[in-house]
């Protein structure tokens, strides 16, 4: 099974719909990651503000953040290399890496259409 861990910089929440504006780069990994979860594909995630000891504990991001500053954050890690710093992977780059169909990482549509018919009444 393969695996991906995100290591994310300190923010409120990993949605991006929280603060004054919403951050569509997030939304769109937490799609994804949300997609992710529902296959065969473990998926980690931390966050520099509530999980600061995942940082601590892995060597490879203790050292990025020691040479680079928090400017390297997000780092994106699979199957424990490092593939991606200072920005989340694409859509694309995810699919390959982990041998997933690009299709498979978009939300699919469940709702339905239903035709409406509206009666004017002209009262005179």
């Amino acid at each position: 099974m393969k695996k991906i861990e995100i290591f994310d910089p300190a923010m409120c929440c990993s949605t991006g719909v929280c603060g004054p504006s919403v951050d569509p780069e997030l939304t769109r990994i937490a799609t994804v990651i949300s997609q992710l979860k529902k296959g065969v594909v473990e998926v980690e995630r931390y966050n520099l503000t509530s999980d600061p000891g995942h940082f601590v504990e892995n060597q490879q991001i203790n050292a990025l953040l020691m040479s680079k500053g928090t400017d390297c954050l997000p780092i994106t890690l699979i199957d424990g290399e490092v593939k991606k710093i200072s920005s989340y992977p694409t859509n694309e780059e995810i699919s390959k890496w982990l041998e997933v169909n690009l299709e498979d990482l978009k939300v699919k549509s469940k709702t339905a259409t239903m035709p409406i018919t509206l009666n004017i009444i002209n009262n005179k």
